[in-house]
């Protein structure tokens, strides 16, 4: 985000938490990282400095020393992955419904007479206020305004949040409800000021790859095929090839992984006949917490991501595990109990990029190392749909012509939301028999832990999946054995 620089990010608040992640890191292969931390928060905003972001260089440092600890792994009792940097949530409005100078002190007032809270009350100029302490923002009054005078003033947390997870408290600061959270990161790409931020696990994943090179043990990285989509200043083959100068034994795509789900999901699909899919752990989440009476229809398949990873595991028991991805929901899912043994650690691809330049490592100076082996349909589970077309074509490549596959695809928690009501329901309405859910618009392209996100993206992914055209997903998964 610098001038003269290479545009790595979308905007300056990933560019502001990169710079944290990059010197935490770097003092973590170091092995100083504990009696160097404190030191971290000066050395990006040094002495002398002027503050390009607060009132005072003095709120900076204090809002980075926050950044740093998130950046080593948060709050250990705290065991969602989504945290609020309370410091730095102070400069956003209150927001709510508010009355604009629009108001034109109307004589009909059926603002009034729409609200059952009596929270509108007029001036001597007969124009509307509303309280707030009687105000439950159920949007009434601005339904009836005829002059379009009262505006939703949403903050921008609360408006990406489409679990309704976060509030806001009496100090103004946003706060967010773990029992609805699904770790989707929205919250965390939208906050314009970076005061919500995901905790990462990249000095864990360090000390794997530290413990690997001494021990002489296989480290793989199980890569996303977002991956595609990301890096867009380099080629993906020099991305493959920096992820392995870092330390890691070999890099896998996940889309192995999702071959092996697509297969075997098709079938299960096919004697349960309905079923919702297990690949977005956000949406997984959401089906725990909002629909649990839909839970038993879950595919019992693991995700992508876990379903290679076992393989990994099964065949090379020594070995470890980081899942390279754009989706802040796989850090907790990695931590399940049933997972654990499959997943030693996750890290998006914002932390890679910290991971390299920490390194030294110019990903735009290496060779190329090709990454093959997974379907088109495998590759394609990063963008929405991708996953019922994987199912589609593994139905007919299983001879399942019986079975009258009809898919629902939801791009985005709020598309979901609508699906999995008609679906508790009744399934009649729903007029389908496998629910796609991706948490993200677009899928995990949209991730929050990407680098870029937009429309290419999805080309990219499209294009890089289309390099495996020759191969049927029953090629991929023999390739396995």
């Amino acid at each position: 985000m610098e001038k003269g620089k290479i545009r790595k990010f979308d905007t300056k608040i990933q560019y502001h938490k990169y710079k944290v992640l990059k010197e935490v890191a770097k003092e973590a292969w170091n092995g100083t990282l504990a009696e160097n931390a404190i030191e971290i928060p000066e050395r990006i905003v040094p002495h002398g400095a002027k503050p390009t972001m607060r009132c005072c260089v003095y709120k900076e440092r204090a809002i980075l020393q926050k950044r740093v600890k998130i950046a080593m792994g948060g709050k250990k009792e705290l065991p969602n992955v989504i945290e609020v940097i309370k410091i730095a949530c102070d400069e956003c409005p209150m927001g709510g419904y508010e009355v604009t100078n629009a108001c034109r002190g109307c004589m009909a007032h059926r603002c009034e007479d729409a609200c059952r809270m009596g929270a509108i009350t007029f001036d001597n100029n007969h124009v509307a206020h509303i309280d707030k302490s009687k105000c439950v923002e159920c949007g009434a009054c601005s339904k009836v305004c005829p002059y379009n005078a009262i505006s939703d003033h949403k903050r921008p947390c609360k408006n990406a949040c489409k679990v309704d997870a976060i509030s806001i408290t009496d100090d103004y600061t946003a706060c967010i409800d773990y029992s609805k959270c699904i770790s989707c990161g929205a919250c965390v790409y939208q906050c314009p000021f970076g005061a919500i931020m995901d905790k990462s696990y990249i000095v864990e994943a360090i000390d794997i790859l530290k413990d690997g090179v001494i021990n002489n043990k296989k480290v793989f990285a199980v890569v996303a095929p977002a991956i595609s989509s990301q890096f867009t200043y380099a080629k993906l083959g020099q991305v493959i090839k920096g992820i392995k100068n870092l330390g890691f034994s070999d890099v896998v795509e996940a889309a192995l992984g999702a071959d092996m789900v697509a297969y075997d999901e098709s079938k299960e699909l096919a004697e349960r006949e309905f079923l919702t899919s297990s690949c977005c752990p956000a949406f997984v989440d959401y089906i725990h917490k909002q629909f649990p009476n839909l839970v038993e229809h879950i595919s019992d398949n693991l995700s992508p991501a876990a379903k290679i990873s076992k393989y990994i595991k099964e065949n090379n028991p020594d070995s470890k595990v980081i899942f390279i991805g754009p989706c802040t929901a796989k850090k907790m899912e990695y931590k399940k109990e049933e997972l654990k043994k499959y997943i030693d650690s996750v890290i998006t691809f914002e932390e890679l990029q910290a991971l390299f330049d920490s390194r030294g490592v110019d990903i735009t100076q290496l060779e190329e190392e090709d990454l093959s082996g997974a379907s088109y349909f495998g590759r394609i589970f990063a963008r929405s749909g991708g996953v019922s077309d994987a199912i589609s074509q593994a139905i007919k490549e299983q001879g399942l012509t019986n079975f009258n596959f009809k898919p629902v695809t939801c791009n985005g928690i709020e598309e979901c939301r609508i699906a999995l009501l008609k679906a508790s329901k009744n399934r009649k309405i729903l007029d389908g028999n496998f629910i796609e859910g991706m948490a993200c618009s677009g899928g995990c392209i949209g991730g929050a832990g990407c680098l870029t996100h937009g429309a290419k993206s999805k080309v990219d992914v499209d294009k890089y999946g289309k390099q495996a055209m020759d191969k049927t997903i029953s090629d991929s998964i023999n390739s396995l054995k």
